[in-house]
């Protein structure tokens, strides 16, 4: 039985991804925000398998805030023997800067920060898994200098352009980091090839809700159609980085400083936390 750990995994490609590894008889932990989104998913798996509900593990946390996931860390580590899979899925979209009650800018905490500490922090229990896997739903394709190492947390001249560019970017030189210290880890940066049909959640203007709600029914594909691609990844993992958008692999963007911003960007984060 293999253990998976998914983050954002009571709503869209996370819950999708969580019922179909309960379906299949692994063990499977969903961190999120809310209960009765996870209990109905896991009622509906169990109409089908009266074992899921043994094998599924739900952790509350708000992971914009570096307190919870610290906290889901050392709970992982307390109840795990190993980690076969990670898949880091998380989100909530803000067209706005906004602060944490600890004092971080909410999407780098939540997009970036809370992956560094999942990343980083559980890289014990990852080692210890035969085909290791991460599967990072940053979607990849940043420029290579998109990250601000002067201003990481965008206190001066904040747009949602520029913000999602350096999480996306921030996230690719995590992956440098990971597979430096999991040799054979499979580290995957991944974004659905079109739009995916979900609750949309975040704090965003009325003209991008309705956009997206619109263009979700009449384009987009349905969460269990969008993962397939990420489980023919984390059922036969390659070890190393790659980048996918839905099926397609797309080349790293690799800049030739990579390895020194990767430790720099590891320094500045500590520094900060």
């Amino acid at each position: 039985m293999h253990t998976m750990v998914i983050t954002g995994g009571t709503d869209g490609m996370g819950a999708a991804l969580a019922r179909h590894y309960l379906a299949a008889g692994e063990r499977v932990t969903v961190i999120g925000r809310s209960r009765s989104k996870f209990d109905a998913l896991v009622t509906a798996v169990s109409c089908v398998d009266p074992s899921a509900a043994a094998r599924a593990e739900f952790v509350p946390a708000d992971l914009s805030l570096v307190a919870d996931s610290r906290r889901v860390v050392d709970h992982l580590l307390a109840h795990h023997e190993r980690i076969d899979s990670l898949v880091l899925a998380a989100s909530f979209i803000r067209q706005r800067r906004q602060t944490t009650t600890e004092g971080h800018e909410a999407s780098w905490a939540l997009f970036f920060l809370s992956k560094y500490l999942f990343v980083t922090g559980l890289a014990p229990l990852l080692r210890v898994a035969e085909r290791p896997v991460i599967v990072n739903t940053a979607v990849p394709g940043a420029r290579v200098d998109a990250v601000n190492f002067e201003d990481l947390e965008m206190v001066h001249e904040f747009t949602f352009r520029r913000s999602n560019a350096q999480q996306r970017r921030a996230n690719e030189l995590l992956g440098v980091l990971a597979a430096d210290g999991i040799p054979n880890l499979a580290y995957i940066t991944w974004g659905p090839a079109r739009l995916v049909r979900s609750s949309f959640a975040g704090e965003v203007g009325g003209v991008m809700r309705i956009t997206a709600a619109v263009l979700g029914r009449l384009l987009g594909q349905r969460p269990e159609a969008a993962v397939g691609p990420i489980i023919r990844i984390i059922d036969d993992p390659s070890p190393g980085r790659a980048a996918y958008r839905g099926a397609t692999e797309r080349a790293l963007n690799v800049g030739r400083q990579d390895g020194t911003d990767a430790v720099r960007l590891a320094a500045a984060v500590e520094e900060g936390l």
